[in-house]
């Protein structure tokens, strides 16, 4: 039977509805996603790099990013750019492309970071939500109360708000929560921007040194690990590959989805990259050597106090939209899969409705998706519990999706799908831009891992206090 020509209006070429994302939203969710708690470690790692190898390596990685980003964009759809068969995710476009056991390798690469990325967010939260309490708390004392305090009341409460907001069902549904995530990260990052100003006006100097943090300030040896870390922590800053797919996958076509979303890239890298360089480099100008591990929560700046409390406001929300845009990917792969597992359960497949006085609409739940979202932020949240350190997470996670995901398999989907040429100038240029950011994984790697070790060192689970 043919179907009314209207009727092909609202659908793709797949089946789906007709998606409506645009340049803008794309880069809304890409904001989102990329200028997060990354932002606030930013003077503390120019701090460790100095003025000279500080600004120089964030350049380096927001090229790379940039670069390797053009080159995933371009594997949305496999064969013919325009025409070509769809991939809904970055797994889907590995195993399209590369298959095999690099599919298996990229899905637990990708899940761990997206894993450890929300339990980042966790914390930074946490820690955000302590500072306006703490903010308050020093004023009303006059600065003779230090008021520390246990995070985990507000790791919680965090975690009940995801779990809420984790009923809303896919990628589609929650353009809203991006575009105002991400007019709250700019809130925020202007704020630190302008306290850092304002810090280095009333200096009447700018601080710091060519080479970074001193040693004597700290051994040669914690000089080293500072210097990995930091590398870890700016490769965090710009990590968003593993949900670039996902975005793409919401952009309407013509023109070509890889098109609009290489706009999208090259809006956003240049908007946060302008944000990172004067937020990290006024930082450091403004505490040198003694540039707090997070901006806005570490108490480099006291007041004014209620400002202080309107950037780490604006944290929080939007910590609260990027948790779900790094979530999402892997609420849809569990039940995906277990969709196809059991195709016939109604606790897995079946909506039930649930209707509420003074509402029109039914809200439609699915048992499945409810109890394993749930169970997944309440796992996300006692690991946050049980491992808050913020500077160290930070680097470890930079540095495990920063070769692997960001440049390693956008690099070998590329030579594929292009049908680059071994040993051609092409081909050998992106295996030395391969392996050079594998060199700085490890290292960024090593640095966060020993970081974390030194604090486990004088940690009590469930103890900390701020």
């Amino acid at each position: 039977m043919d179907v009314p020509r209207p009727a092909f209006k609202c659908f793709d070429d797949d089946g789906r509805p007709k998606r409506s994302g645009t340049v803008w939203t794309a880069s809304a969710h890409i904001l989102t996603a990329v200028i997060g708690s990354g932002v606030l470690s930013l003077a503390w790692a120019i701090g460790q790099l100095g003025w000279i190898a500080g600004p120089a390596v964030m350049f380096l990685f927001s090229f790379v990013t940039y670069y390797s980003t053009t080159l995933l964009s371009d594997c949305y759809r496999t064969g013919d750019p325009v025409s070509g068969k769809r991939n809904y995710t970055y797994m889907d476009a590995v195993q399209s492309i590369l298959g095999g056991f690099r599919f298996k390798i990229c899905g637990l690469m990708q899940f761990l970071n997206l894993f450890g990325t929300t339990i980042g967010y966790t914390i930074a939260s946490s820690i955000s939500m302590m500072a306006i309490k703490r903010s308050n708390c020093f004023h009303e004392s006059g600065g003779k109360n230090l008021c520390h305090m246990s995070s985990n009341p507000y790791m919680i409460m965090f975690g009940v708000i995801e779990i809420l907001l984790s009923t809303i069902k896919d990628f589609h549904q929650i353009w809203w929560l991006s575009t105002v995530a991400a007019i709250m990260s700019f809130t925020y990052s202007s704020i630190g921007l302008a306290l850092g100003i304002i810090q280095v006006a009333a200096n009447g100097v700018f601080k710091g040194s060519l080479t970074g943090i001193s040693i004597g300030a700290v051994t040669q040896t914690q000089k080293i690990w500072r210097t990995f870390q930091a590398l870890g922590d700016i490769a965090f800053a710009y990590s968003y590959s593993v949900v670039l797919i996902e975005i793409q996958d919401t952009v309407r076509s013509p023109p070509a989805e890889s098109k609009t979303m290489k706009n999208a890239t090259r809006i956003s890298i240049a908007v946060t990259t302008t944000f990172y360089m004067l937020c990290g480099c006024m930082g450091y100008a403004a505490f040198g050597d003694a540039a707090p591990g997070n901006l806005l929560t570490g108490f480099g700046f006291y007041n004014p106090f209620w400002l202080l409390d309107v950037a780490n406001a604006a944290i929080v929300v939007h910590l609260v939209g990027a948790y779900q845009v790094f979530a999402q990917p892997i609420f849809a792969f569990v039940e995906k899969q277990a969709a196809a597992r059991f195709p016939d359960s109604d606790l897995v497949s079946k909506e039930f409705e649930i209707r509420f006085p003074g509402v029109r609409s039914p809200y439609k739940v699915n048992v499945f998706r409810t109890v394993f979202r749930s169970c997944f932020v309440v796992l996300t949240t006692v690991i946050s519990m049980l491992m808050p350190f913020f500077n160290d997470v930070v680097g470890i996670l930079g540095a495990l999706a920063f070769w692997p995901l960001t440049v390693y398999f956008p690099v070998e989907m590329y030579i594929k799908q292009r049908k680059v040429e071994r040993w051609s100038m092409k081909w050998v240029c992106l295996q030395m831009l391969s392996c050079g950011c594998l060199v700085v994984t490890v290292v960024a790697g090593v640095g966060s891992v020993v970081g974390v070790m030194l604090d486990l060192k004088v940690y009590k689970p469930f103890k900390t206090t701020y």
